[in-house]
């Protein structure tokens, strides 16, 4: 009796330790959790502080460098992420402007679509009524991307100040390229890209005819971007003007000098800049120098401006003529010998797998080339003669010696 009785006194002491080892288990989970929760809402107040103080940076560079001239009777809107100032005639911007900054690399913050007027504008601004069902797409002026790490400043973009008529196939189609253009930069160099934005105002523009309308908001005809690295050692900046409608060929063929668009808008861009530079920033249409090396569309080129001389065709035209024998020109950008079929092909004005048009020679063909095409037709312009075929939806001509191929000097030099 005496160890069975020894034995259960121990059970029970053991028990009773290990009952208050798992409550202090518990305890200390417990404390853990609230300390985690303490640290996440110190996170969650410091971000909010930071972003604020990033913010004020943002509006300070704007107003340093990136607002453009005012006129008489113009009030800058002031929102988190962005300025503008507001045409009551036209019910829409005449211009926004904001920064893309590397914070948007990493932002994350889902689309709002909820479209709001905007308080800020005195004379207000257009509603829902004035675009639901019309036909158009409520086009952001400042995109919502560019705002995603920060809810105040994407909430802003969504406000009716910030919205202008755009065709669906504009809005969706290179318009949305164009804005993931400017994203590319800031993502490859980690930079901030100051961005001006605007429809091309003027009297006369029609009006959204919806019977429920509230106000008369005007339909452009062309839009404008500009974007512009005022940071460091050597400024730059470019321009885009895109009309209303579906536009055909790859982004960088809209390309323009800034003072183009001072002249097709009246509005003076960067006017606190010194004027040497101003005019030397605003006279680049380069779009060369708005890659970086870690950039997989570097080196793409604007197919040749049609129309070309003498029937032929560029790159972006190829696709119209599937099953028909052409000449089509311009500039190989790539070019790449493939394992599997040992055919070289030549792409033009983008690389793969962007191309618009390619042209191959297969292996048993390269034995009537007297130079390497591969390696000597790369960066050159060149026109090419054959058959048009579609493989991979993507157009292409199927070279089979020297002859059906010229340079494009000798080309459009031909008699």
């Amino acid at each position: 009796m005496g160890t069975q009785y020894c034995f259960t006194l121990f059970a029970a002491t053991l028990f009773s330790a290990a009952t208050f080892a798992q409550a202090d288990l518990e305890s200390k989970l417990k404390l853990l959790e609230q300390q985690r929760t303490d640290l996440q809402s110190k996170e969650v107040s410091m971000t909010a502080r930071v972003d604020s103080a990033k913010l004020a940076i943002v509006r300070r560079d704007l107003v340093k460098w990136g607002v453009p001239a005012l006129v008489e009777g113009e009030e800058v809107i002031v929102h988190p992420g962005h300025m503008l100032v507001y045409s009551e005639k036209h019910e829409q911007p005449k211009w926004t402007a904001h920064i893309a900054t590397p914070d948007l690399i990493e932002g994350r913050l889902a689309r709002i679509d909820s479209f709001l007027p905007d308080p800020l504008v005195k004379t207000g601004t257009a509603v829902t009524a004035d675009y639901w069902y019309s036909g158009f797409d409520r086009g952001h002026m400042v995109p919502s991307a560019d705002m995603r790490w920060n809810f105040d400043a994407l909430q802003g973009t969504y406000l009716y100040s910030n919205i202008s008529p755009q065709v669906a196939d504009l809005n969706r189609g290179r318009w949305a390229e164009l804005e993931d253009w400017g994203r590319r930069y800031v993502y490859h160099t980690k930079r901030r890209v100051f961005v001006a934005t605007g429809p091309v105002l003027r009297d006369g523009l029609p009006t959204m005819q919806k019977a429920d309308r509230k106000n008369e908001v005007s339909i452009p005809e062309y839009f404008w971007k500009i974007y512009a690295d005022l940071d460091g050692d050597a400024p730059k900046a470019i321009a885009f003007v895109m009309s209303n409608a579906k536009q055909e060929y790859p982004v960088i063929s809209y390309a323009v000098p800034v003072d183009s668009v001072e002249k097709l808008t009246g509005i003076d861009f960067f006017p606190d800049l010194d004027d040497a530079l101003e005019d030397r920033i605003e006279a680049l249409a380069t779009t060369s120098n708005w890659y970086s090396d870690n950039d997989p569309k570097a080196g793409e080129v604007a197919p040749l401006k049609a129309p070309l001389p003498k029937g032929m065709f560029n790159s972006t035209q190829a696709k119209y003529h599937v099953g028909k024998t052409v000449t089509v020109c311009g500039t190989v950008v790539s070019s790449r010998t493939t394992v599997k079929a040992k055919a070289v092909y030549l792409n033009f004005d983008t690389a793969n797998p962007d191309e618009d048009f390619y042209a191959t020679i297969w292996q048993n063909n390269t034995v009537n080339f007297s130079y390497d095409p591969e390696t000597w037709l790369l960066n050159k312009k060149i026109c090419v003669t054959g058959k048009v075929t579609m493989f991979d939806e993507v157009p292409r001509i199927s070279i089979n010696n020297e002859k059906e191929l010229m340079l494009y000097e000798d080309a459009i030099a031909a008699p």
